[in-house]
């Protein structure tokens, strides 16, 4: 039996909470109450992440989970672990490397050494901790990871409705000014979308695309921790993001299927939504597209690594991840006057999407500059990070050392970049509506039907292509005028908009189709 002793027990690495941010304290949990917990296991085996060799296949989901899924000996010990603690095994997913216990809030408590209290944000109650989880020393190393016992908000969605007087375009228009190659739709791909609240309704995905003259794109709905697809009716919520990211990704790419992954806006929904979706065997996902996310510093280490070893996971299995970088400049909307980067956007397996003001004259791009509207505070988001250090596919290009204590770089984001300022926004059907809606949330699925496009033109899934596009920087378009804060536009990589914003001709000149 696995004793519970404090002597006897280990800190769960990286799980460090402090106390929530801009909320009131409003007393003590139910211990009663039940809830369930993802506890995240370690690999059998060190994930290999992107193949060096391009020209072999990829390995199947179910190769690399027997491969680098979890063992079945360290989910037994934890699901030991769970009886003992009077948890029930709800799930145990080797692939996700993860095992669902469900049970009292006292029960998981004891479970895990903490204790819980109720606090109130912006009208929204929710549960909290402080401090380090324990487990037993038997798991010390095996468990990576516990998340669920705190239910704090975690991301934001990185969108921005325009003004009443703003430009707009259409997805089509963006994609033709862009030169996004023809002839082809993101037939046989998938794209999968994360979004954290909100829905859609198939009557507005109607709506939009006849009103572009496409074929709506095939759109279904995966549940993840009991969220679903449940439109609020307010454009200016959540279900701005979710039709934005649908509308977007399926005007680029009407042929690809597309997949929206609904969780609860925690770090258990957004990482458990993010693992199902890479190791979705029914719907294998060829791209993963997000919208959400928040400065580094709001989330925890375990949080931090528990994302990038599910996309070093993608990039294993051949799968894009595009990522928004933010729509609150080189603050990220952080309070403490310090520049951040936003995450999961700052993983290195993540290709990161900055934002540009785009001028349209026809279908060709008259002008193209970093996106800052000072007058509402929107801008991209850019910088270099506090958690990760500088990736190997960054080594050239010249990310700035902004910590004088690390004496290194960090990673540099964002990667690419592309329309994102509201007022040169995207038009856009919203809970019956026509609008206009900008951010970095549309950065990310512009990217994901680019990358079906030329997945399906290749003949092939293109995988991670950060160290593709670093060492052929041409196939972007420059983007060398104006600032997000702190960081300015210039020749090269900048803070602001990466290696630069799409030029299709070339991108399908480096990914060209397979011979014969």
């Amino acid at each position: 039996m696995m004793s519970s002793g404090a002597s006897e027990r280990a800190i769960v690495q990286g799980s460090e909470r402090a106390e929530p941010e801009a909320s009131e304290r409003h007393g003590a949990c139910d211990l009663s109450e039940r809830a369930a917990v993802t506890i995240v296991l370690r690999p059998r085996a060190r994930p290999p992440g992107a193949p060096a060799d391009r020209a072999k296949p990829y390995p199947t989901r179910a190769a690399y989970a027997l491969a680098f899924g979890a063992a079945p000996a360290d989910i037994a010990l934890v699901e030991r672990f769970a009886l003992e603690s009077d948890l029930a095994v709800v799930e145990s997913s080797a692939a996700r490397r993860s095992v669902v216990v469900e049970g009292t809030l006292g029960a998981l408590g004891r479970a895990f050494g903490t204790t819980m209290s109720l606090y109130v944000r912006d009208g929204v109650t929710f549960r909290a901790r402080t401090g380090m989880l324990s487990v037993p020393r038997a798991l010390d190393g095996i468990v990576t990871g516990v998340f669920g016992i705190d239910t704090r908000p975690q991301a934001r969605a990185h969108f921005r409705p325009a003004t009443a007087s703003a430009s707009s375009y259409s997805a089509v228009a963006v994609a033709q000014g862009y030169g996004f190659p023809t002839g082809v739709t993101g037939a046989g791909e998938t794209i999968a979308l994360i979004e954290l609240g909100g829905g859609y309704a198939p009557a507005d995905l109607e709506t939009y695309f006849t009103g572009i003259g496409l074929t709506a794109p095939s759109v279904t709905s995966v549940s993840v921790d009991g969220a679903t697809n449940a439109p609020t009716g307010s454009a200016n919520g959540p279900d701005g993001e979710v039709e934005l990211d649908i509308e977007v990704a399926g005007a680029i790419a009407p042929g690809a299927k597309i997949v929206a992954y609904f969780a609860p806006n925690t770090d258990r929904g957004f990482l458990d939504a993010v693992t199902t979706a890479i190791h979705d065997t029914t719907n294998a996902p060829s791209i993963v597209s997000i919208s959400w996310g928040g400065p580094e510093s709001t989330w925890t280490a375990q949080s931090s690594s528990a994302f990038d070893t599910a996309f070093a996971d993608a990039a294993a299995l051949g799968i894009t991840v595009t990522v928004a970088a933010g729509d609150n400049g080189s603050s990220d909307g952080a309070t403490d006057t310090q520049n951040h980067v936003d995450f999961p956007a700052s993983s290195p397996h993540a290709l990161a999407c900055g934002g540009t003001t785009l001028r349209l004259r026809g279908t060709t791009i008259a002008s193209e500059t970093v996106w800052n509207d000072g007058s509402s505070g929107g801008a991209t988001g850019g910088g270099v990070s506090d958690v990760f250090p500088l990736p190997t596919y960054q080594a050239s290009a010249g990310v700035p050392v902004v910590d004088d204590a690390a004496g290194a770089p960090g990673r540099g984001v964002p990667d690419v970049c592309g329309d994102a300022d509201p007022e040169t926004g995207y038009a856009v059907v919203v809970d019956g509506s026509s609008t206009v809606i900008g951010g970095t949330s549309a950065v990310a699925p512009l990217w994901a039907g680019l990358v079906a496009l030329l997945n399906e033109r290749a003949g092939k899934r293109l995988g991670f292509i950060n160290a593709t596009l670093y060492a052929n920087p041409h196939v972007l378009r420059d983007i060398t005028t104006g600032n997000n804060g702190a960081f300015r536009a210039g020749p090269g990589w900048d803070a602001c908009t990466g290696l630069g914003s799409p030029n299709g001709p070339a991108l399908a000149a480096l990914f060209p189709p397979a011979a014969g």
